[in-house]
């Protein structure tokens, strides 16, 4: 059996536009759900979720059959969780609260095999094939993508730094906690955090490496696009949800 492709990681390298859906509840009937709406890519969070490596493992046979890229966010920077994900069958992860290149090098080491980097070898997993999976020690790096997360004034401050990492397949920019570091808390619609978030993705751009974001305002996703972002997360599942239930709610309440 060969390897799967990871298209999200070839489009985002190509330039094409991948827009996503970010997935909190930690549910696989959700999940397949959500994989026949049509977005190019899901991101399972378990960094603001309730979800652990048993969901997200069920959420990832979940949504496989469809033809939608699944990603992943492990709670934090740590090569153990990052190695289960990797296990598996992940083969996008996004890592937050990346703050500068050694931080983003120890990413990368978590991801690849000794000697290009520190991930545990386990030849019967989900990933390959359960041990059928042709080279899967020597190949699996070339259908794995690393997307990094810039959410910091500190962090911003290290894009090229962070970009010239062998290994770094995408810079993602997090508003919400970038306002908060900026001392805008719960404002990343302040004129500061988004003129510190244009200026972000003009700069990734030039690094060469694709720029993504989430915002749950349209008006600035398109500026966004428009600016140059090339994996772009247009929601979050759980506030699809709540908003159409209480639009329900109010409308035969009133």
């Amino acid at each position: 059996m060969q390897i799967p492709r990871n298209s999200f990681k070839h489009a985002i390298a190509e330039g094409r536009q991948q827009i996503g859906l970010f997935v909190n509840l930690p549910s696989s009937f959700a999940a397949e759900a959500l994989a026949t709406c049509g977005f190019d890519w899901l991101l399972i969070d378990t960094e603001h979720a309730v979800g652990d490596p048993i969901t997200v493992f069920e959420q990832l046979q979940a949504i496989a059959p469809y033809p939608v890229s699944a990603a992943v966010r492990p709670v934090d920077n740590d090569p153990a969780i990052i190695k289960r994900l990797l296990d598996a069958g992940a083969q996008t992860l996004l890592i937050p609260y990346v703050q500068n290149a050694d931080e983003a090098q120890a990413a990368v080491d978590a991801m690849r095999y000794g000697p290009r980097g520190a991930r545990g070898f386990a030849g019967l997993t989900r990933a390959t094939h359960f041990g059928l999976a042709e080279n899967y020690a020597t190949r699996a790096e070339e259908e794995l993508c690393l997307l990094v997360q810039v959410e910091t004034a500190e962090a911003l401050d290290q894009i090229e730094a962070i970009a010239a990492v062998d290994g770094v397949d995408g810079l993602f920019i997090g508003p919400a906690d970038l306002a908060a570091s900026m001392g805008h808390p719960g404002n990343p619609g302040h004129p500061e955090v988004v003129s510190a978030i244009e200026n972000a993705i003009e700069r990734i751009r030039k690094t060469g490496k694709p720029a993504g974001i989430l915002s749950l305002d349209p008006v600035f996703v398109e500026r966004c696009m428009t600016l140059g972002t090339v994996f772009t997360a247009v929601d979050v599942d759980i506030n699809i949800l709540l908003k159409g239930a209480r639009e329900i709610a109010a409308k035969f309440k009133d």
